[in-house]
């Protein structure tokens, strides 16, 4: 994981999907058009914030408060808030099921051995 850290976080409509954006001034705003990107909302940061802190915190914003901004926001989360496991996870071993069969022999007399 990087500690590069950004002061302008948001989020913005491209190809018709929204993602989160990341930069360290206002000027992305300028980029992002020239790129055919729409519906670009960015704000200042209260300090500089590393991608995951400053998702938290413009998850709290009223000016995200739209379907595409919020599921951009829930995407992020989903993939990077997820907790970091001590060391690779260890499958427990199947148990395996034993099927026994328990078969019962029957007496067999000639009358049932004949034709009918």
């Amino acid at each position: 994981m990087t500690d590069k850290t950004y002061t302008v976080a948001g989020t913005s409509k491209h190809n018709g999907s929204f993602k989160v954006r990341f930069a360290n001034d206002m000027m992305r705003t300028k980029n992002l058009t020239k790129s055919g990107h729409t519906d670009i909302t960015l704000v200042e940061l209260p300090q500089a914030m590393l991608k995951l802190d400053a998702i938290k915190y413009i998850a709290t914003l009223d000016e995200f408060d739209n379907v595409g901004s919020k599921t951009a926001i829930m995407d992020y989360l989903d993939r990077k808030d997820e907790p970091k496991s001590k060391g690779p996870a260890v499958k427990a071993p199947a148990a395996k099921a034993t099927a026994t069969k328990a078969r019962a022999k029957a007496a067999v007399t000639e009358d049932e051995d004949a034709s009918f």
